[in-house]
């Protein structure tokens, strides 16, 4: 090879890296139609390329599309969202498939509470989000329990931006009163219609390293009266999972 010529490229491996880049960055699972129209690959290349990548585990499949596999992490160990996403869709799937429950992952992120992802369970629907989480972390269970793992002054912050609402009957709008459930949330947070008519939901903490997240299912009223306390456990016990295999793997450990 003679100074001025181009390196060789393996073009097959830039499109491997390129369709996990696509996944990498979407928030939801993503069907791989979805993936061939974004990376402009024909829809059989796509396939042939990530069924590869599934078998090597650097993808995984989902009902509803690909995410991130188990191998991924190793590929970019700083990335902690990346890591952050893999694992917590496998927690959600167990979760979900365990407590026949609508599972959901949320994070504080850039002074925001933000859902990452959710997993649908048949006999559950997941709650209309007809309010956006961003402004109504004070009426979910997911976004109280968020908020009781922030110091005073983020805290402060957050409910500065977003005063507290009545969404339903049942919300708590006394930024006082909230404030006093947030500081003895207990085992765990929980909403009772404060978000929605006729839905309970309950949230637990995933804390790591440079983490502040809750790990939350809904469920029907009438049923969440009935196994409340086992929930919680069960939610705790996964939880503390993801929070350990989040923690391995920001110091290189991705083998939990």
């Amino acid at each position: 090879m003679t100074a001025g010529n181009s390196q060789t490229l393996i073009s097959s491996i830039q499109r491997a890296l390129k369709l996990v880049d696509i996944v990498a960055n979407a928030n939801r699972p993503l069907p791989v139609k979805v993936i061939a129209q974004l990376s402009g690959l024909s829809l059989g290349t796509t396939y042939n390329i990530t069924r590869t990548l599934v078998h090597e585990g650097y993808l995984a499949t989902e009902p509803d599309g690909l995410v991130l596999g188990g191998s991924f992490p190793g590929l970019r160990p700083g990335d902690e969202d990346g890591v952050f996403l893999a694992r917590g869709r496998q927690t959600l799937r167990s979760v979900a498939d365990e407590l026949g429950a609508t599972a959901y992952l949320s994070r504080f992120t850039d002074g925001e509470v933000q859902i990452l992802d959710i997993v649908d369970a048949a006999m559950s629907p997941r709650v209309e989000l007809w309010v956006g989480i961003v402004d109504s972390a004070h009426a979910t269970a997911l976004g109280k329990q968020i908020l009781a793992e922030l110091c005073p002054e983020q805290r402060a912050d957050y409910l500065s931006r977003h005063p507290p609402e009545g969404l339903t009957p049942h919300t708590i709008s006394d930024r006082r009163s909230l404030l006093r459930e947030l500081d003895d949330p207990g085992d765990a947070a929980v909403d009772r219609q404060e978000y929605a008519i006729g839905y309970t939901c309950v949230a637990v903490g995933v804390r790591a390293p440079g983490v502040i997240g809750s790990l939350a299912i809904s469920l029907p009223s009438d049923r969440a009266d009935t196994d409340l306390h086992d929930t919680i456990r069960t939610l705790q016990a996964s939880a503390a999972h993801l929070s350990l295999q989040l923690g391995a793997a920001r110091f290189g450990q991705f083998t939990i």
